[in-house]
């Protein structure tokens, strides 16, 4: 079994286990690493006249002790089966390696008491120190003005001023705290000791406590925030050193901005807790009992809007789904909560995510009570769809054992124009999950997706799929969520798969799965045009409104080759289904019938890495010529998968060399490429017969859908190696007529018109 480093071939920054941070000390090397064998039942009962057996001192090898910790932070409770393994794997007895986790679990829950403990400790300290200069204070009274000793009766204009501001934050931060009590479920006292501000770079900054009244520094505590969640105020530095939000506001204006954050999120979650529910008047079943349809006017009825009316023009989409999922509820939740891993759980998704501010990390260690501001860019394949920029609070609670809700709304940015995206089309009304912990490390996740978007900038080719809520519906999420958490399953299994029919090293592996997740994820910036990528937009009259085709030059990226890239993708209406799409264009027997550069023949599959149950969720390697292996020089790497909302083919040319490196567990970053390839979504239309614009086909697409299907073709490719050099006419005609070329073959083949 590999350890957290196959956790990153989904996303480098994936951490699988949430108590893994916590610093390693002497009981922890020992509760986790030592064991003592158990002692038999006639060692026990041997009587007097025979003295007891010692208990026989066990310590267990490094490679051991790392392969326990690694399967402890996925599993920390594992079953008969999955002990048994271990210990066949490792060379352990089964009850070592019972023991073993008992221990490790024993010692997880003392090492967290006596954070708290260490917490409460200085949180009681701090307040004696002030206790004491309090005292001191009162005992010996100097004057501001002069500083020899006070005349009781004598109060400054400045002083009365000040006291006067106290109460009235006094008023406020009892305000707070009961908001705060909400909040966390829990009493928070409203005499919470302030701590310390951060002094630059934060992204809400504090005005009063740091100059008073006439420019002078009349406070020297600094205004408390009122929810100290056991590591800190609420005023932490932002996640993107540079960034500023739009919420930065000074001085009393900062506790009223985040009371009204909190206020929002609470609102948010409840709406989503009433909407998630099994039962909620909010759905209606349709005829057959599969699809559920969104009821608009029971909705207007039981919540008021809580960002506002809808803006006139905006249509409303919403969709929820329920799934089970091979993730544990407290990885998921600290997935979502990071923009980082969120991004890389969703690749074919989100373009683009950022923490633009932390209002609270939770408390008690957990994520328990988060709050932050993030900005993503949520994305469709295909350029005629915009992407949807979006600016919100994430707020997570957990609400049981082993139950969480992660709910998501959007913030206004009006106020904040110079930090406004050129396009802010689109509204996210509160959407998110609620996670429960199901037995074997699997979780059952509910999604509900609820939007308010402006229609006129999707081409009427895509407007039955948003309007089903296939799009960017619920159903979405869940697929790839499964499809991610299933691949990250196979790839932490200390198997090799037999579909894997390559003599690669898990080093090996690791590096072409990384080489192929750039691949994709550069094909997607050059499909959907998010701000990933710098890439400049051009503006061609001859190439109509379905070809969007853009440029940019590349001088120090090693990942690609230097000089001016074009990119050029449309989407076209297939009256076939999605699925004979797919499965006609990742055939390598079939791709000389539309790919030039297979050179009229067919190719041979090389290599086979399976990310998937299904046959076509694979990363391959092709060579073309295999008649004649010594005269092809040039190999395509390609990654292909499907799930119920999406499939994709994805490949690009690579020489020999540099797959050598890779495949031998060498740096994947230094290998340049330029994607190009497919997606292939349905068209939204629906019948009776087709349960397919609800999401309910079956997993990994084995379902066939009835009605047509929207593919997207993408292409780039380098028009000259000098970044100085000029785009000439030619270049652009060339790759258009590259892409008109491949979907006239592509329409052949399949017999289509």
């Amino acid at each position: 079994m590999e350890g957290p480093s196959e956790m990153g071939l989904i996303g480098e920054n994936f951490d699988a286990g949430l108590m893994g941070r916590m610093r390693d000390d002497e009981y922890e090397s020992r509760s986790g690493s030592d064991n003592f064998d158990g002692v038999s039942g006639d060692d026990q009962d041997g009587g007097d006249d025979q003295p007891q057996r010692k208990k026989r001192y066990h310590r267990h090898t490094p490679h051991q002790i790392q392969e326990l910790e690694s399967f402890f932070k996925e599993c920390p409770h594992p079953d008969e089966k999955q002990r048994l393994d271990l210990s066949k794997r490792l060379g352990l007895e089964n009850k070592q390696v019972k023991f073993w986790f008992q221990n490790r679990r024993t010692q997880m829950k003392t090492q967290l008491e006596r954070h708290e403990n260490i917490m409460l400790r200085q949180e009681n300290d701090k307040l004696r120190a002030e206790n004491s200069l309090m005292k001191e204070a009162m005992s010996n009274p100097v004057c501001n003005s002069c500083g020899g000793p006070a005349i009781p009766g004598q109060i400054s204009f400045e002083e009365h001023q000040i006291r006067i501001e106290n109460a009235r934050l006094k008023d406020e931060l009892n305000r707070i705290c009961a908001l705060a009590n909400k909040f966390l479920g829990k009493p928070i006292s409203s005499m919470t000791s302030p701590m310390a501000l951060p002094t630059s770079n934060s992204g809400l900054e504090l005005g009063i406590g740091r100059s008073g009244l006439g420019g002078s520094s009349t406070l020297g505590t600094p205004l408390p925030m009122g929810l100290d969640l056991g590591d800190g105020v609420l005023g932490t530095q932002t996640a993107m050193p540079g960034i500023r939000p739009s919420l930065g506001l000074m001085g009393n204006e900062v506790q009223l901005e985040r009371s009204m954050l909190i206020d929002l999120a609470l609102a948010a979650m409840e709406e989503l807790l009433k909407m998630t529910q099994a039962e909620s008047p909010l759905w209606i079943k349709s005829l057959d009992g599969e699809k559920e349809v969104f009821n608009h006017e029971e909705y207007a009825r039981s919540f008021s809007p809580c960002i506002g009316p809808k803006p006139n023009g905006y249509v409303t989409e919403a969709t929820r789904e329920t799934g089970i999922v091979i993730i544990n509820s407290l990885a998921l939740v600290e997935t979502l909560m990071d923009a980082n891993r969120w991004a890389e759980m969703f690749p074919s998704m989100i373009a683009r995510a950022i923490n633009l501010d932390v209002i609270s990390n939770g408390m008690g260690g957990t994520r328990n009570g988060a709050l932050q501001v993030m900005h993503a860019e949520v994305q469709l394949l295909s350029p005629l769809v915009p992407v949807r920029q979006v600016r919100f609070i994430r707020f997570c609670k957990q609400h049981a054992e082993g139950v969480w809700a992660v709910v998501d709304v959007s913030i206004d940015v009006g106020h904040d124009a110079a930090n406004a995206q050129p396009f802010m089309s689109c509204r996210r009304l509160p959407s998110g999950c609620i996670v429960q912990d199901m037995p074997n490390g699997y979780s059952k996740v509910t999604w509900l997706e609820h939007w308010e978007y402006d229609e006129s900038g999707v081409h009427q080719l895509y407007r039955p799929l948003l309007s089903s809520g296939v799009g960017f519906g619920a159903h979405r999420w869940i697929a790839t969520l499964q499809r991610q958490c299933e691949c990250l399953a196979i790839l932490m299994s200390s198997s090799i798969s037999s579909d894997d029919h390559t003599a690669l090293s898990q080093a090996g592996r690791r590096s072409m799965l990384k080489l192929a997740q750039r691949m994709t994820s550069n094909f997607c910036s050059g499909v959907c045009a998010s701000s990933a990528r710098k890439w400049d937009m051009l503006h061609i009259g001859t190439l109509g409104d379905d070809m969007k085709v853009m440029t940019r030059k590349n001088v120090d990226d090693p990942g690609e080759p230097p000089g001016i890239v074009l990119s050029a993708a449309t989407s076209v209406w297939m009256p076939v289904s999605r699925q004979r799409v797919f499965d006609f264009l990742r055939d390598e027997r079939l791709r000389s019938e539309w790919d030039i550069l297979s050179n009229g023949g067919p190719m041979q599959e090389m290599v086979h890495i399976a990310k998937g149950q299904g046959h076509g969720n694979c990363v391959s390697l092709l060579r073309a010529n295999a008649v004649n292996a010594n005269d092809s020089s040039m190999l395509i790497l390609q990654e292909t998968w499907m799930d119920a909302s999406c499939s994709v083919v994805v490949y690009a040319p690579v020489d020999v060399q540099s797959l050598n490196v890779v495949m031998s567990g060498g740096d994947s970053a230094y290998v340049a490429l330029l994607p190009s390839g497919f997606a292939i979504v349905p068209d939204g239309h629906c019948n009776n017969s087709s349960s397919s614009c609800n999401g309910t086909m079956q997993k990994g697409g084995g379902g066939e859908e009835s009605g047509g299907s929207l593919l997207t073709v993408g292409f780039q490719i380098l028009v000259n190696s000098l970044p100085t050099a000029k785009l000439t006419v030619e270049s652009v005609d060339t790759v258009n007529n590259l892409i008109s070329c491949t979907i006239q073959k592509i329409k052949g083949a399949l017999r289509v018109a």
